[in-house]
C-alpha cells in the first residue's frame, strides 16, 4: 500500500491564487542491493554473497555501457539511457559540449513493471 501525504503548493503561473493541495507518495523505506541479494537468495539456492556479487557486477557493467553511450536494456525490468540537460543556443554552428549543464539517467520500465502501478492501493495518512 502507498502512504500519501497533503502537500500544500502554490499555482507557478499565478502566484496570487489560492495554494491547491496536491497528494504526494511518501516512502516507506528503503531497498538496497544487500536487502535485494537475501531475498533473492531465500528464493533460490544461490547463496547471498554470491547474489550479492552479481547484483554489483550488474551494477558495474550497467555503469559502463551508459558512459559508451549505450541504452541498457534489462528484459523484463526497463531501459536505462542516459540525457542531458543543455543551454539552447541559436546557431547550430555554435552549439558545442559546453552547453551541456547536466546529466541524468532516464529509465524506462518494461510494461511488466508498468502494470505494476495498476494494481497499487493508497491510504492518505
Amino acid at each position: 500500500m502507498i502512504k500519501l501525504k497533503s502537500i500544500s503548493r502554490p499555482n507557478p503561473q499565478d502566484r496570487t491564487t489560492e495554494n491547491k493541495f496536491y497528494a504526494q507518495a511518501v516512502s516507506t523505506g528503503t531497498t538496497d542491493l544487500e536487502r535485494l541479494a537475501y531475498l533473492v537468495s531465500n528464493q533460490s539456492t544461490v547463496r547471498e554473497a554470491d547474489c550479492y556479487a552479481v547484483l554489483l557486477s550488474l551494477l558495474h557493467n550497467i555503469s559502463d555501457e551508459l558512459k559508451q553511450g549505450k541504452i541498457v536494456k534489462l528484459d523484463k525490468l526497463g531501459s536505462f539511457q542516459i540525457g542531458v540537460n543543455s543551454e539552447g543556443i541559436l546557431n547550430e554552428d555554435e552549439l558545442t559540449v559546453a552547453a551541456v549543464k547536466k546529466a541524468h539517467i532516464n529509465f524506462r520500465p518494461d510494461k511488466r513493471l508498468r502494470n505494476v502501478l495498476s494494481s497499487v492501493s493508497y491510504t492518505l495518512s
